[in-house]
This record gives structure tokens, sequence and C-alpha cells, in this order.
């Protein structure tokens, strides 16, 4: 009988440190490109939309890759990929940080994101099958952590050394960074002892998957939602290197200090809608993502900087309860669930991303804003909708 690893030990503390650095590296590798945006367009002569592909094609190949890389892990194993993937996506970085001219950086991106695809897909999989069931939620916590500071601490690093000595060596640092955090996991993450070895994987069921009359709203909240969070992060930079604010580089990499209120946020909103649940409470994050958009069309460069700290709450808030939800629905084929909820969810980061540039490049400011609030309206809407949608436990009665 094989005994998952239990929190107190010497080896579920090496897990959960491994996955904190796999949490870590992952969003900071992902995200790297997001500060530097404003430097590509002037350095490569580049719209804002065109700028803004240095996040997109990493995370649309990754929502892509997500949806095959659980089917693959069924046969390599969870923990084999996750280190192939790290490392993968740390030289990728490293090849951004030389690349030649604008072709050659977009593909190094496109590489990372399909790299980093191996991570996210079987980092859930990979703990359940190793971890205690008491402790499999305490594990999971530190890798969402370490998503959410990586992701910070990525950015913010990267524009730092970009200020000081340019963008090359930003995202060379970051890569060698990415590259010790894959070395790191390497040596912490136990050998798998609860992976069964599952031949070809399970059948990829596409109708199973929007069956379910809550999951397809689910898909859509964190589509619009990560759209609206990703443009005005990737456009904010533009905005405050410009008239009237005119901050240098290192000045607007402190906006991503705020990650740390969607830390608490998405914990805080988490707990609540388990007191009072998340039909009821479902709405609130979804309204506080659109009164920060709102608040971002101030000119004061205060109450700019605090409508992105409140689109910041109202996104991990919305986030947090969104993919709860999705594994609460998943009756079934709950990886592939999950899965199909984090393609919708990069697929907004890549498509709504880039077409929020559009909005920047022909009306500014506002265009964004109204791009964002359309958006927004349509999680409100879906926020509505899933509060009239049959909850599982009526249904089993």
């Amino acid at each position: 009988m094989i005994v998952a690893h239990a929190r107190g030990t010497l080896a579920y503390r090496r897990l959960t440190l491994a996955m904190l650095f796999a949490g870590f590296a992952t969003f900071s590798l992902l995200y790297a490109t997001q500060p530097l945006l404003p430097t590509f367009a002037r350095t490569f002569d580049l719209s804002a939309e065109a700028a803004s592909l240095a996040v997109s094609i990493a995370t649309g190949p990754l929502a892509i890759g997500i949806l095959a890389a659980g089917s693959l892990s069924d046969r390599w194993g969870r923990r084999p990929m996750m280190v192939a993937a790290m490392f993968g996506a740390g030289v990728a970085t490293l090849l951004a940080a030389v690349a030649p001219g604008w072709g050659t950086l977009l593909a190094c991106r496109l590489l990372t994101g399909l790299a980093l695809a191996g991570v996210p897909a079987v980092a859930m999989a990979y703990v359940a099958e190793e971890v205690d069931e008491a402790s499999v939620g305490h594990a999971m916590g530190l890798y969402i952590a370490g998503s959410a500071i990586g992701g910070m601490a990525g950015r913010l690093g990267v524009s730092l050394v970009a200020g000081a000595v340019g963008w090359r060596w930003g995202l060379g640092m970051l890569g060698v960074a990415g590259l010790g955090l894959a070395e790191g996991f390497r040596r912490l993450a136990p050998p798998s002892r609860g992976f069964v070895r599952r031949g070809r994987g399970e059948r990829f069921r596409l109708v199973a998957l929007f069956r379910d009359a809550g999951l397809p709203w689910l898909y859509l909240e964190g589509f619009v939602v990560m759209g609206v969070f990703v443009t005005v992060y990737n456009y904010a930079a533009f905005r405050l290197e410009a008239a009237p604010y005119r901050l240098g580089p290192i000045a607007v990499s402190g906006i991503f200090l705020l990650y740390i209120l969607g830390s608490v946020s998405s914990a805080w909103f988490g707990g609540l809608a388990g007191r009072i649940g998340r039909r009821r409470v479902f709405w609130i994050p979804v309204a506080v993502l659109l009164t920060g958009v709102a608040l971002t069309a101030a000119t004061p460069l205060a109450a700019v900087v605090a409508g992105i700290a409140l689109v910041t709450v109202g996104f991990f808030g919305t986030h947090s309860i969104a993919s709860a939800w999705v594994g609460r629905r998943a009756v079934a084929a709950r990886g592939q669930v999950s899965a199909m909820y984090l393609f919708f969810y990069y697929m907004g980061s890549s498509v709504l991303g880039s077409a929020g540039g559009v909005a920047w490049t022909r009306g500014g400011w506002p265009g964004v804003v109204t791009f964002c609030l359309v958006l927004g309206g349509v999680a409100m809407a879906g926020a509505i909708a899933l509060r009239r949608v049959t909850p599982l436990s009526a249904m089993a009665t």
C-alpha cells in the first residue's frame, strides 16, 4: 500500500517547496514581457497592439497546450513533465533575451508558452496523487501563492533590471532564475509514488464539458475577466509613461506591487463564498472590477492607481470563486473540465489582451475603459445567470 505524503513530514515539506518554485517560475516567465511592452514598441517601432504580442503569443499556445498536456502526463508522468516544462521555459526565455529581431523574439515567446503548459495542466494531479487528502488544500495553496508572488516579482524584477541596464539583461536575468527554479524543483520534488500510467489516457469528451448548465457560464467568466485584467495591465504602462504623468519605467513597474492585494482578495472572497454561498457572492468581485475600470478613467494619478488596485482585487476574487465553482460543478471528467476552464482563461489573456491594444491605439485610455466595461458587463450578466442555475445538490434530490 502506497502511503501519501502527510503535512509535517520531510517529504511533504520538500514537495510543497517544489510546488512553490513551480508556481513562481510559471507566472514570472509567462508574463515577464508585460512591463516591457512600451520598450518593445520604441525599440522595434511597433504599435501598442503589435507590442502586446510579446504576451499574447505565449498565453495563446499555453491555453492550447493545456488541453493536451494533461493526457500526455498520463503516459509520461506528472513530475517528469513539470521538470521538462520548467527547464524548457527557462531556456526559451534566455533565447528571447538574445533574439536578434522582433520575429525571433516572438518565436521564443511562443516556445515559452508551449513549454509552460506542462505545469498548470498537471500541478493539481501531481499534488492529489502524492499528498494525503487532508493536506491537498494546503499544498495547492502554496502553489497558488507562488504563482501570485511570481507574477508580481517577475514583472517587477524585469522592469528594474531593464530600467537600469536594458531589457535584454532583464529577460536574461529572469531566464537564469527560471533555470535555477527548475533545478530546485527537480531536486526537491519527491519521485512519484501514486502515479499510475494510463496508456493513451482518457478520451477527451468535448460535449460532456459543456453539458452542465453552469460550466459554460464559468468558462465565459474566466475568459472575460482575464481579458479585462490583462488589458488594464498591458496598456497602463503606455498611459503612465505618456503625458501628463511621464513616469519612468521603474516608477511604472511599481503598479505590479498591487498583486499583493490580489493574493489577499482571492483568499478573502473564497472564504466568503464558502460561508454564504457562491451565488450570493460572485457578483461582488465583478462589481469591484467594474468600479476599478471606471475609476481609471479619472485624471489624478492617485485615482488611476486606486482603480488598478480595485481591478486587481476584483479579478483575483472573481477567479478564485469561479475556479473553485468549476471543480464543484465537474461531477465527471474533472481534469478535462479544469483544463477547459484554463483554456478559456488563458485565451482571454491572449485574444482580449491584444484586442485591448486596438482600443488603445484607436481611442486612447477612454477606448480601453470602454472595451473593459463592455467585458465587465458580460461578466456581470454571467454572474446573474449563474444565480439562476440549479445547484447540483438540488438536481440530486
